[in-house]
Protein backbone atom coordinates (compact mmCIF):
# COMPACT_ATOMS: atom_id res chain seq x y z
CA UNK A 1 0.00 0.00 0.00
CA UNK A 2 1.26 3.35 -1.16
CA UNK A 3 0.52 5.11 1.93
CA UNK A 4 2.46 8.67 2.37
CA UNK A 5 1.40 8.91 6.29
CA UNK A 6 2.61 5.97 8.26
CA UNK A 7 0.73 4.17 11.08
CA UNK A 8 -0.82 3.30 13.07
CA UNK A 9 1.85 4.75 15.88
CA UNK A 10 1.41 5.20 19.72
CA UNK A 11 2.76 7.63 22.35
CA UNK A 12 3.69 5.57 25.14
CA UNK A 13 3.54 7.97 28.39
CA UNK A 14 0.00 7.98 28.79
CA UNK A 15 0.15 4.21 29.33
CA UNK A 16 3.05 3.42 31.60
CA UNK A 17 1.55 1.88 34.96
CA UNK A 18 2.81 -0.59 37.54
CA UNK A 19 1.12 -3.78 36.85
CA UNK A 20 1.50 -5.45 33.63
CA UNK A 21 1.70 -4.89 30.70
CA UNK A 22 2.41 -1.21 31.34
CA UNK A 23 5.09 -1.61 33.69
CA UNK A 24 8.07 -2.39 31.42
CA UNK A 25 9.20 -2.17 27.34
CA UNK A 26 9.03 -6.29 27.30
CA UNK A 27 5.46 -6.51 28.02
CA UNK A 28 4.11 -3.02 26.46
CA UNK A 29 5.52 -4.27 23.34
CA UNK A 30 3.94 -7.27 23.44
CA UNK A 31 0.49 -5.57 24.36
CA UNK A 32 0.59 -3.20 21.55
CA UNK A 33 1.90 -4.83 18.99
CA UNK A 34 -1.25 -7.82 19.73
CA UNK A 35 -3.27 -3.97 19.08
CA UNK A 36 -2.08 -3.72 15.55
CA UNK A 37 0.39 -0.63 16.17
CA UNK A 38 3.17 -0.62 14.16
CA UNK A 39 5.77 1.62 15.68
CA UNK A 40 6.08 3.52 18.97
CA UNK A 41 6.86 6.99 20.28
CA UNK A 42 8.90 6.71 23.32
CA UNK A 43 9.37 9.18 26.40
CA UNK A 44 12.34 10.06 26.95
CA UNK A 45 12.05 10.40 30.93
CA UNK A 46 10.33 6.94 31.05
CA UNK A 47 13.36 5.17 32.33
CA UNK A 48 10.89 1.43 32.29
CA UNK A 49 11.49 2.06 28.36
CA UNK A 50 14.64 3.31 28.09
CA UNK A 51 17.83 4.67 29.64
CA UNK A 52 18.68 8.11 27.88
CA UNK A 53 22.26 7.54 29.08
CA UNK A 54 22.96 4.44 27.83
CA UNK A 55 21.05 5.31 24.71
CA UNK A 56 23.29 8.76 24.15
CA UNK A 57 26.00 6.90 24.50
CA UNK A 58 25.71 3.07 22.95
CA UNK A 59 24.89 2.17 19.79
CA UNK A 60 24.87 -1.45 20.68
CA UNK A 61 22.21 -0.98 23.66
CA UNK A 62 20.17 0.85 20.78
CA UNK A 63 20.26 -1.89 18.76
CA UNK A 64 19.41 -4.17 21.53
CA UNK A 65 16.35 -1.54 21.78
CA UNK A 66 15.67 -1.89 17.87
CA UNK A 67 15.86 -5.37 18.01
CA UNK A 68 13.08 -6.01 20.85
CA UNK A 69 10.66 -3.83 19.10
CA UNK A 70 11.33 -5.46 15.63
CA UNK A 71 10.71 -8.69 17.43
CA UNK A 72 7.28 -7.15 18.35
CA UNK A 73 7.15 -5.93 14.65
CA UNK A 74 7.47 -2.44 16.18
CA UNK A 75 9.41 0.41 14.77
CA UNK A 76 11.21 3.05 17.20
CA UNK A 77 9.54 6.28 15.44
CA UNK A 78 11.02 8.58 17.50
CA UNK A 79 11.68 10.00 20.86
CA UNK A 80 9.34 12.44 22.95
CA UNK A 81 11.14 14.88 25.29
CA UNK A 82 8.46 16.77 26.72
CA UNK A 83 9.51 16.98 30.23
CA UNK A 84 13.25 18.43 29.50
CA UNK A 85 11.98 21.08 26.90
CA UNK A 86 9.32 22.40 29.61
CA UNK A 87 12.42 22.63 31.78
CA UNK A 88 14.11 25.12 29.68
CA UNK A 89 12.03 28.09 30.41
CA UNK A 90 10.36 28.01 33.59
CA UNK A 91 8.07 30.91 34.91
CA UNK A 92 8.86 30.85 39.01
CA UNK A 93 5.62 30.68 39.75
CA UNK A 94 4.98 27.27 37.69
CA UNK A 95 8.46 26.11 39.34
CA UNK A 96 6.69 24.09 42.82
CA UNK A 97 4.32 22.30 39.87
CA UNK A 98 6.80 21.63 37.56
CA UNK A 99 8.96 20.19 40.15
CA UNK A 100 8.66 16.34 39.28
CA UNK A 101 9.87 16.99 35.85
CA UNK A 102 13.10 17.48 36.64
CA UNK A 103 15.87 16.49 39.88
CA UNK A 104 14.60 17.95 42.94
CA UNK A 105 17.14 20.78 44.51
CA UNK A 106 18.08 22.32 41.85
CA UNK A 107 18.65 26.20 40.97
CA UNK A 108 17.26 27.83 38.51
CA UNK A 109 20.51 27.89 36.17
CA UNK A 110 21.50 24.16 36.95
CA UNK A 111 17.92 23.09 35.58
CA UNK A 112 18.45 24.65 32.32
CA UNK A 113 21.84 23.03 32.14
CA UNK A 114 19.92 19.76 33.02
CA UNK A 115 17.57 20.26 30.09
CA UNK A 116 19.81 21.17 27.79
CA UNK A 117 22.21 18.26 28.16
CA UNK A 118 18.94 15.91 28.49
CA UNK A 119 17.52 17.25 25.12
CA UNK A 120 21.37 16.89 23.40
CA UNK A 121 21.16 13.34 24.82
CA UNK A 122 17.92 12.83 22.94
CA UNK A 123 19.58 13.53 20.13
CA UNK A 124 22.40 11.61 20.56
CA UNK A 125 19.70 9.01 21.37
CA UNK A 126 18.51 9.54 18.02
CA UNK A 127 21.10 9.49 16.18
CA UNK A 128 22.19 5.43 17.76
CA UNK A 129 18.27 4.56 17.15
CA UNK A 130 18.15 6.15 13.53
CA UNK A 131 15.37 8.34 14.22
CA UNK A 132 15.43 12.03 12.58
CA UNK A 133 12.39 14.14 14.87
CA UNK A 134 12.44 14.54 18.61
CA UNK A 135 8.75 15.98 19.93
CA UNK A 136 8.94 18.49 22.52
CA UNK A 137 7.68 21.42 24.56
CA UNK A 138 9.24 25.01 24.29
CA UNK A 139 8.78 25.84 27.67
CA UNK A 140 7.03 29.21 28.70
CA UNK A 141 8.28 32.20 30.49
CA UNK A 142 5.47 34.40 29.38
CA UNK A 143 2.95 32.14 29.55
CA UNK A 144 1.80 34.25 32.71
CA UNK A 145 1.08 37.10 30.73
CA UNK A 146 -1.03 35.24 27.96
CA UNK A 147 -3.87 38.05 28.67
CA UNK A 148 -2.73 41.26 28.86
CA UNK A 149 -4.48 42.77 32.30
CA UNK A 150 -2.69 44.44 33.78
CA UNK A 151 -1.08 45.99 30.89
CA UNK A 152 2.17 44.14 30.11
CA UNK A 153 5.22 46.49 30.51
CA UNK A 154 7.10 47.45 27.07
CA UNK A 155 8.88 44.99 25.29
CA UNK A 156 8.05 42.05 28.31
CA UNK A 157 7.14 39.41 25.18
CA UNK A 158 9.70 40.39 22.92
CA UNK A 159 12.17 39.90 26.03
CA UNK A 160 10.69 36.39 26.66
CA UNK A 161 11.04 34.90 23.35
CA UNK A 162 14.77 36.74 23.19
CA UNK A 163 15.74 34.78 26.00
CA UNK A 164 13.97 31.58 25.16
CA UNK A 165 15.50 31.38 21.86
CA UNK A 166 18.89 32.09 23.05
CA UNK A 167 18.30 28.87 25.29
CA UNK A 168 17.52 26.57 22.51
CA UNK A 169 19.63 27.40 19.67
CA UNK A 170 22.41 25.73 21.02
CA UNK A 171 20.67 22.56 20.80
CA UNK A 172 18.90 23.44 17.90
CA UNK A 173 22.19 24.33 16.29
CA UNK A 174 23.79 20.75 17.90
CA UNK A 175 21.03 18.97 16.64
CA UNK A 176 20.66 20.56 13.01
CA UNK A 177 24.91 19.18 12.94
CA UNK A 178 23.84 16.01 13.34
CA UNK A 179 20.14 15.54 10.89
CA UNK A 180 18.21 15.81 13.91
CA UNK A 181 15.40 18.05 13.90
CA UNK A 182 13.06 19.15 17.19
CA UNK A 183 9.27 19.08 16.79
CA UNK A 184 7.38 21.65 18.62
CA UNK A 185 4.56 20.33 20.00
CA UNK A 186 2.80 23.72 20.48
CA UNK A 187 1.01 23.66 23.80
CA UNK A 188 -0.71 25.96 25.89
CA UNK A 189 1.11 26.18 28.89
CA UNK A 190 4.34 26.99 26.38
CA UNK A 191 5.40 30.11 25.22
CA UNK A 192 5.12 28.31 21.37
CA UNK A 193 1.40 27.92 21.15
CA UNK A 194 0.05 28.55 18.10
CA UNK A 195 0.66 29.60 14.72
CA UNK A 196 1.85 33.58 15.39
CA UNK A 197 3.81 32.58 18.31
CA UNK A 198 5.92 29.61 16.76
CA UNK A 199 6.38 32.22 14.11
CA UNK A 200 7.72 34.55 16.08
CA UNK A 201 10.10 31.92 17.85
CA UNK A 202 11.32 31.15 14.22
CA UNK A 203 12.31 34.20 13.35
CA UNK A 204 14.02 35.07 16.86
CA UNK A 205 15.81 31.51 15.95
CA UNK A 206 16.91 33.08 12.65
CA UNK A 207 14.34 30.43 11.20
CA UNK A 208 16.40 27.83 12.11
CA UNK A 209 15.90 24.31 10.10
CA UNK A 210 15.74 22.00 13.13
CA UNK A 211 13.17 24.12 14.82
CA UNK A 212 9.93 21.85 12.93
CA UNK A 213 6.69 20.77 14.34
CA UNK A 214 4.73 18.58 16.30
CA UNK A 215 1.18 18.59 14.76
CA UNK A 216 -1.71 17.99 17.41
CA UNK A 217 -4.91 19.46 16.48
CA UNK A 218 -6.60 18.76 19.19
CA UNK A 219 -4.60 21.58 21.31
CA UNK A 220 -5.86 24.38 18.30
CA UNK A 221 -9.22 23.12 18.54
CA UNK A 222 -9.73 24.34 22.22
CA UNK A 223 -8.17 27.50 21.30
CA UNK A 224 -10.36 27.85 18.23
CA UNK A 225 -7.74 28.09 15.56
CA UNK A 226 -7.90 26.65 12.24
CA UNK A 227 -6.25 23.75 12.04
CA UNK A 228 -6.65 23.23 8.91
CA UNK A 229 -5.13 26.34 7.57
CA UNK A 230 -2.65 25.71 10.14
CA UNK A 231 -1.29 22.93 8.05
CA UNK A 232 -1.44 24.75 4.40
CA UNK A 233 0.55 27.28 6.68
CA UNK A 234 3.12 25.15 8.12
CA UNK A 235 3.34 21.93 6.40
CA UNK A 236 6.85 22.34 5.42
CA UNK A 237 8.17 21.96 8.92
CA UNK A 238 5.68 19.47 10.12
CA UNK A 239 8.18 16.75 11.12
CA UNK A 240 5.44 14.78 13.73
CA UNK A 241 1.75 14.40 13.85
CA UNK A 242 0.01 13.57 17.09
CA UNK A 243 -3.89 12.26 16.01
CA UNK A 244 -5.67 13.37 19.34
CA UNK A 245 -9.25 14.77 19.49
CA UNK A 246 -10.89 16.66 21.24
CA UNK A 247 -14.46 18.99 21.39
CA UNK A 248 -15.38 22.70 22.57
CA UNK A 249 -18.87 23.04 23.71
CA UNK A 250 -19.10 26.71 24.86
CA UNK A 251 -22.40 27.74 27.16
CA UNK A 252 -23.19 31.01 28.66
CA UNK A 253 -20.98 30.11 31.96
CA UNK A 254 -17.63 28.98 30.57
CA UNK A 255 -16.17 29.65 26.93
CA UNK A 256 -11.82 29.00 26.12
CA UNK A 257 -10.40 29.85 29.59
CA UNK A 258 -12.23 27.12 31.29
CA UNK A 259 -13.61 29.20 34.60
CA UNK A 260 -11.30 26.98 36.23
CA UNK A 261 -13.35 23.39 35.78
CA UNK A 262 -11.39 20.49 36.01
CA UNK A 263 -10.85 18.56 32.74
CA UNK A 264 -14.19 16.83 32.66
CA UNK A 265 -15.89 19.75 33.27
CA UNK A 266 -14.37 22.60 31.18
CA UNK A 267 -16.19 23.55 27.27
CA UNK A 268 -12.74 22.60 25.74
CA UNK A 269 -11.62 18.80 26.62
CA UNK A 270 -9.52 15.85 25.22
CA UNK A 271 -11.47 13.01 23.98
CA UNK A 272 -10.38 9.59 22.61
CA UNK A 273 -10.06 9.27 18.24
CA UNK A 274 -14.25 9.90 17.05
CA UNK A 275 -15.45 11.13 20.19
CA UNK A 276 -14.55 14.43 19.60
CA UNK A 277 -15.23 17.38 16.99
CA UNK A 278 -11.64 17.25 15.07
CA UNK A 279 -12.14 16.82 11.48
CA UNK A 280 -9.40 13.77 10.75
CA UNK A 281 -10.88 13.48 6.90
CA UNK A 282 -9.60 16.51 6.32
CA UNK A 283 -6.15 16.50 8.34
CA UNK A 284 -5.46 13.44 6.84
CA UNK A 285 -5.93 14.69 3.34
CA UNK A 286 -4.53 17.83 3.86
CA UNK A 287 -1.19 16.61 4.98
CA UNK A 288 -1.34 13.98 2.28
CA UNK A 289 -1.74 16.54 -0.49
CA UNK A 290 1.17 18.65 1.55
CA UNK A 291 3.49 15.52 1.35
CA UNK A 292 3.68 14.60 5.22
CA UNK A 293 5.46 11.01 5.08
CA UNK A 294 6.01 10.82 9.08
CA UNK A 295 4.20 8.90 11.55
CA UNK A 296 0.14 9.08 12.56
CA UNK A 297 0.77 8.47 16.12
CA UNK A 298 -2.07 8.36 18.82
CA UNK A 299 -1.79 10.30 21.94
CA UNK A 300 -4.40 9.21 24.19
CA UNK A 301 -5.88 12.05 26.74
CA UNK A 302 -9.35 11.24 27.32
CA UNK A 303 -10.91 12.76 30.29
CA UNK A 304 -14.10 9.71 29.92
CA UNK A 305 -12.98 6.40 28.25
CA UNK A 306 -10.50 4.32 29.48
CA UNK A 307 -6.67 4.28 27.55
CA UNK A 308 -7.37 0.77 26.79
CA UNK A 309 -10.55 0.72 25.40
CA UNK A 310 -9.23 4.10 23.83
CA UNK A 311 -5.95 2.42 22.46
CA UNK A 312 -7.97 -0.49 20.99
CA UNK A 313 -10.37 1.68 18.80
CA UNK A 314 -7.77 4.14 17.68
CA UNK A 315 -6.10 0.97 15.33
CA UNK A 316 -8.89 0.95 13.35
CA UNK A 317 -9.76 4.70 13.33
CA UNK A 318 -6.06 5.93 11.92
CA UNK A 319 -5.77 2.74 9.38
CA UNK A 320 -9.38 4.02 8.09
CA UNK A 321 -7.76 7.46 7.44
CA UNK A 322 -5.00 6.57 6.14
CA UNK A 323 -4.58 7.78 2.47
CA UNK A 324 -3.18 5.55 -0.19
CA UNK A 325 -1.64 8.69 -2.67
CA UNK A 326 -2.93 8.67 -6.44
CA UNK A 327 -0.24 8.21 -8.42
CA UNK A 328 -2.62 9.71 -11.07
CA UNK A 329 -5.13 12.24 -12.50
CA UNK A 330 -8.75 10.47 -12.69
CA UNK A 331 -8.94 11.55 -16.29
CA UNK A 332 -5.49 10.19 -17.68
CA UNK A 333 -7.76 7.78 -19.54
CA UNK A 334 -8.12 10.88 -22.14
CA UNK A 335 -4.91 12.38 -21.54
CA UNK A 336 -2.95 13.70 -24.73
CA UNK A 337 0.51 13.76 -25.19
CA UNK A 338 1.74 17.21 -25.81
CA UNK A 339 1.40 18.83 -29.15
CA UNK A 340 2.73 22.17 -29.46
CA UNK A 341 1.38 22.64 -33.28
CA UNK A 342 -2.24 21.34 -31.85
CA UNK A 343 -2.50 23.86 -28.75
CA UNK A 344 -1.32 26.46 -31.20
CA UNK A 345 -4.10 25.45 -33.48
CA UNK A 346 -6.79 25.25 -30.48
CA UNK A 347 -5.35 28.82 -29.58
CA UNK A 348 -5.53 30.60 -32.67
CA UNK A 349 -2.00 31.33 -32.17
CA UNK A 350 0.22 31.71 -35.74
CA UNK A 351 3.14 30.98 -36.23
Amino acid sequence: MNTQIKGPGIFLAQFMGDKPPYNSLDHIIKWVSNLGYKGVQIPTWESRLIDIDQASQSKDYCDELKGKLAAGQLECIELGAYLAGQCIAMHPAYEKLFQPFYPSGLKETERIQWATDHLKKAVDASVNLGTKNISTLSGGLAWPYLYPWPQRSSGLIEDAFEELAKRWKPILDYANNKGITFGYELHPGSDLFDGATYQRFLEMTGEHSAACITYDPSHFLLQQLDYLEFIKLFSNRITAFHVKDAEFNPSGLEGVYGSYADWKHRAGRFRSLGDGQVDFNSIFSLLTEHGYKGWAILEWECCIKSPEQGAQEAVPFIKRHLIESTQKSFDDFVKSETNRKLNHEILGIKS
